[in-house]
């Protein structure tokens, strides 16, 4: 071969390998930025995912959240009930006593200016029991003074309440002998007049809970003080 037929075998090679070496760097250059909106893409799906396990364990205590207020909200409900459920009780015995002393002429055209409940933490009657303890004492005192700092007449009926325990006929006789321990004493000892006091006897009749069970027994066993006016 002579050496011009050498020159172009080499200067076609030369092309051949600068052809090569420019269309591999023109691809790397195009394939660059795809690779880059590639690795943006994977970062956020990533970061996409983790915000979904994070949003799930929120969503999840959220929800473990509201079953517990929904479940505080039932135990409201259901002590709102009861609650309603005493009321209604009591103001009926009110009603009753505010119509019981105006047909006895103790008052003209009275109502009801409060009520106080001596249960059994503070009376502390025991079943079948008519003694007023230390306790019982002091709350009557207490109730002597709040009568007193009203400073108006009143009325006062003395309602003896009772557990269900033993016959109804002792039942109504126990709560008459509570009610009148309750009406010597505040009488005697706070001072108020006798012709301004009433005692009566509601026995076992007016339950403001159950006497399946002792708590509920205790809370049976008290004396209710209406002041009406």
């Amino acid at each position: 071969m002579n050496n011009l037929a050498k020159l172009l075998v080499m200067a076609l090679m030369l092309s051949g390998c600068a052809t090569k070496e420019y269309v591999q760097e023109y691809v790397q250059s195009q394939l660059k930025p795809v690779n880059t909106r590639v690795e943006a893409l994977e970062s956020r799906a990533n970061t996409t995912d983790a915000a979904i396990k994070s949003g799930a364990v929120g969503l999840e205590a959220t929800s473990k959240r509201l079953d517990d207020t929904v479940s505080v909200v039932k135990g409201q409900g259901d002590r709102l009930t009861k609650n309603e459920s005493d009321i209604a009780l009591v103001s009926k015995t009110a009603q009753e006593a505010l119509e019981r002393a105006a047909a006895a002429g103790k008052l003209a055209a009275g109502k009801m200016a409060f009520e106080v409940v001596l249960s059994e933490d503070k009376v502390k009657f025991d079943t079948n029991k008519a003694l007023l303890s230390k306790e019982a004492m002091a709350a009557l005192d207490a109730f002597v003074a709040r009568v007193r700092a009203e400073n108006r007449s009143v009325y006062i009926e003395i309602q003896g309440h009772t557990d269900s325990i033993g016959s109804e006929a002792v039942n109504l006789k126990v709560g008459q002998k509570r009610a009148d321990a309750v009406r010597r004493y505040l009488h005697v000892k706070g001072g108020l007049p006798l012709h301004r006091l009433s005692a009566i006897s509601y026995g076992e009749t007016v339950q403001v809970a159950s006497n399946m069970n002792r708590d509920g027994r205790a809370q049976n066993r008290r004396v209710v003080l209406v002041v009406l006016y």
